[in-house]
């Protein structure tokens, strides 16, 4: 299906993706602006802003923005990560121009009143109390504090509750001055949407015409890729009173533009990305060890993370590790089969085809391709890429990856000492 870009010189960007044969569309309002990019001391300000947005503009309430979309039967809602913030909607075709109205007018004319921060401001502290809750939650943001600490992408992007309760309408007024401008922005849309009609509806609504200042090239509105922060190594085994132990082993991985990437994401499919993968099947079916385990791998700009996770009783907890660092040690030394290759990627190759699906999934790839990498790839060309992976190529980065040094996180009821020398 084709995809349409425009660029303003103002440095906004649109894309879509037209799908005639439905009657919806999906829109998201990406701003490269996350976690990342907040000073230690405002730390949680950018998903605080997320939030205060949905609260009012100069010309509409809290409520008139909720009672538009329930109107139509749209879904409009927000997230904040590490390197990007996404407000997105879905509703009908036809109520595609009632969306961008008031999505345009939030990143633009929030008032962010301070009474409106001072209710929001409970409702994070009750979203961080939640998060700590979670143990399995809990154990990746240690995880990632432990892998890079003092470094941005290490930060949790929730914040903590000393900062939430620190800011000031003063603090995340500037922030959002800072960084919600044309040029930090993509508008990606996927469904029954013709590109030229959005185009239309934010000429009208955004003042996204007139020239930037500064470099004069489209790389300057792409993330700076600096040194990448090096993997630490460094363990962290945290007593807590859990129903089980939490259990994080991982490093560097590959960053967003690295070609070894559609690669590695085989690797990491037959590691952990699957039922029939090497972790499941030796800690869950093999051993009843763990209900779950899996591994993921997350890109950034200049490095990415992997990791692989297991929650396990506490008596069983040693003996996890020492699985996870087994597996990890025979996939980097070469131990990856021609029949687990081939398995891991037909297995990526359809889930990739099945995320696309639907107008959200479409919508998503679209705006977190372009705000990130300034390149698009259709459907097509990544099944091609996937397609032209070895098993060679794919033994050579799992080598490259999973040699780097390993940070081990735990969080329960454990000993500290339990786990001296686990990892080698």
């Amino acid at each position: 299906m084709p995809i349409t870009r425009t660029e303003f010189g103002s440095g906004l960007r649109v894309v879509t993706e037209r799908m005639p044969g439905i009657r919806s569309v999906s829109i998201g309002f990406w701003v490269l602006a996350g976690s990342r990019d907040e000073r230690p001391a405002i730390s949680g300000h950018c998903h605080f802003l997320e939030h205060l947005l949905f609260k009012g503009t100069t010309s509409r309430s809290a409520l008139d923005i909720a009672e538009a979309f329930d109107a139509v039967g749209g879904d409009v809602n927000a997230f904040t990560a590490k390197e990007y913030t996404c407000y997105y909607a879905r509703m009908l075709d036809r109520d595609l121009e009632m969306a961008v109205d008031h999505l345009t007018d939030m990143l633009q004319h929030s008032t962010i009143r301070s009474s409106d921060l001072e209710a929001e401001r409970d409702v994070i502290l009750s979203e961080i109390d939640m998060h700590e809750d979670s143990p399995e939650d809990v154990v990746h943001d240690l995880f990632t504090t432990t892998l890079w600490p003092g470094h941005p992408l290490g930060r949790p992007i929730l914040g903590t509750r000393e900062r939430i309760g620190a800011a000031t309408r003063g603090s995340v007024r500037g922030f959002y001055r800072r960084h919600y401008i044309p040029g930090h922005l993509v508008v990606a849309a996927a469904g029954n949407v013709r590109h030229d009609d959005l185009v239309r509806m934010l000429r009208e609504r955004m003042d996204i015409g007139r020239e930037r200042r500064g470099r004069g090239d489209a790389a300057w509105r792409l993330r700076d890729a600096p040194r990448a922060p090096r993997a630490s190594g460094h363990h962290l085994v945290q007593r807590k009173k859990t129903e089980q132990a939490h259990v994080v082993v991982g490093t560097n991985g590959l960053a967003r533009t690295d070609p070894d990437r559609f690669a590695f994401l085989i690797v990491n499919t037959a590691l952990g990305g699957g039922m029939s993968s090497r972790l499941f099947q030796e800690i869950r079916e093999k051993r009843g060890l763990a209900y779950t385990a899996y591994s993921y791998h997350a890109q950034y700009a200049e490095t990415g993370l992997f990791s692989a996770y297991c929650g396990t009783t506490a008596p069983k907890a040693t003996t996890v590790v020492r699985l996870i660092r087994d597996q990890l040690g025979s996939i980097r030394d070469g131990g990856l089969t021609q029949e687990e290759f081939e398995r891991a990627k037909s297995h990526v190759k359809g889930s990739t085809v099945l995320s696309l699906e639907d107008t959200g999934g479409r919508m998503s790839r679209l705006g977190k391709s372009e705000i990130a990498n300034g390149e698009i790839l259709t459907v097509e060309e990544t099944l091609r890429r996937v397609a032209s992976v070895t098993l060679d190529d794919a033994r050579r980065v799992a080598e490259l990856v999973l040699s780097r040094p390993m940070t081990l996180t735990v969080l329960g009821p454990v000993a500290p000492s339990a786990f001296d020398g686990a990892l080698g």
